[in-house]
């Protein structure tokens, strides 16, 4: 398997040169893209296929499978983490969520992350590398046939940066989007980043119907540059001016994620800071009772201070909502149920 590639890697038109370069009709490539995304096991499973052009998938590619290695299942709210396990011996986490409007899932985009943001296990071990695409469709793909259920809506905010993965990112999303594979609409996807100010600007030229989140967690640059580092390369003023211009280019609004960490960013003054620089932007602030870490000093807010910080921005007329707290005793936080099992 060495020289193979996982096919799950190719988009449709490097499938279709494929396809083409082996002197086969273009229809050829469809076909494969539709039996992949069915969930084949092997290429021989590929009925409608030639003898000659299975035996040549066969040499050239393989189906990309990961294993389930653990999956933690909360019995108050039905949310599962996934622990899967890739070829070459790393592992990677992914989290399904239930809600009313259908399920969720929140996959990861590298193995491990190196933004080092102070509230998360994410980046414990730093960066080991990135995933490649066809590992990010596998996640959707592992949890959908474990289940039985198809996937509706993917959230790119699991374990890593997306935007330091920017093109296997762009890939993934153009993929899965497919009217020949999975078929999920763009405005069912939502991608998140710590605040790569020069990819938000590559994003919104991208032209793209999905969601967009920014992790800020504060208003106040000391504040934010001491829990996420990225911060001290790119500023909230230069995180809000691309932001700015992504809402110009696309006329979509933006989510900002903010995490209320007890004495840290959950008073009335960073409140009132958030609602200033958010006041009249086309967005919509996530307020997150932060799940606790093992092995971090941060504690989440207590209700009265979320309860109060939400007031307070929506007296700045800023749209606000609190997230639903889902697998708070499954160890959800992203990397965690990776360490636990890295250290056991």
């Amino acid at each position: 398997m060495q020289n193979k590639i996982d096919i799950k890697d190719l988009s449709y038109d490097e499938l279709e040169g494929y396809v083409i370069g082996n002197m086969l009709p273009k229809f050829r490539a469809g076909q494969i893209f539709e039996w992949i995304y069915r969930d084949v096991a092997s290429f021989k499973e590929m009925t409608n296929l030639p003898k000659a052009l299975i035996e040549s998938l066969e040499k050239d590619f393989y189906i990309g499978r990961v294993k389930i290695e653990a999956m933690q299942h909360s019995k108050t709210d039905n949310t599962r983490k996934y622990l899967l396990g890739l070829k070459d011996g790393n592992s990677l986490e992914c989290v399904l969520m239930d809600y009313s409007y259908g399920k969720t899932i929140c996959i990861s985009t590298q193995v491990g992350c190196r933004m080092y943001c102070e509230f998360c296990a994410s980046a414990t071990g730093g960066l080991i590398r990135s995933m490649t695409s066809g590992e990010m469709l596998e996640e959707v793909m592992a949890v959908s046939r474990d289940i039985g259920e198809r996937i509706a809506n993917i959230v790119l905010m699991g374990t890593g940066e997306p935007f330091d993965n920017y093109d296997q990112v762009i890939k993934f999303i153009k993929v899965i989007n497919h009217s020949k594979g999975l078929n999920i609409g763009q405005r069912h996807i939502t991608i998140s980043t710590s605040g790569i100010v020069p990819r938000i600007y590559n994003f919104a030229d991208e032209k793209l119907q999905c969601t967009l989140a920014i992790s800020l967690h504060a208003a106040d640059n000391g504040i934010r540059s001491r829990i996420m580092p990225i911060n001290r390369k790119y500023s909230i003023e230069k995180l809000i001016e691309a932001c700015e211009y992504y809402i110009k280019v696309t006329n979509k609004r933006v989510t900002f994620e903010y995490a209320l960490i007890k004495d840290i960013n959950d008073g009335a003054k960073d409140a009132h800071k958030l609602g200033t620089l958010l006041k009249g932007m086309l967005c919509h602030v996530n307020l997150i009772p932060l799940n606790k870490v093992e092995g971090k000093e941060y504690e989440k807010a207590s209700k009265n201070s979320i309860d109060s910080f939400k007031g307070i921005l929506e007296g700045y007329g800023v749209e606000t909502t609190i997230r639903r707290r889902l697998g708070s005793e499954i160890d959800a936080a992203c990397g965690q149920l990776r360490q636990k099992y890295k250290t056991h």
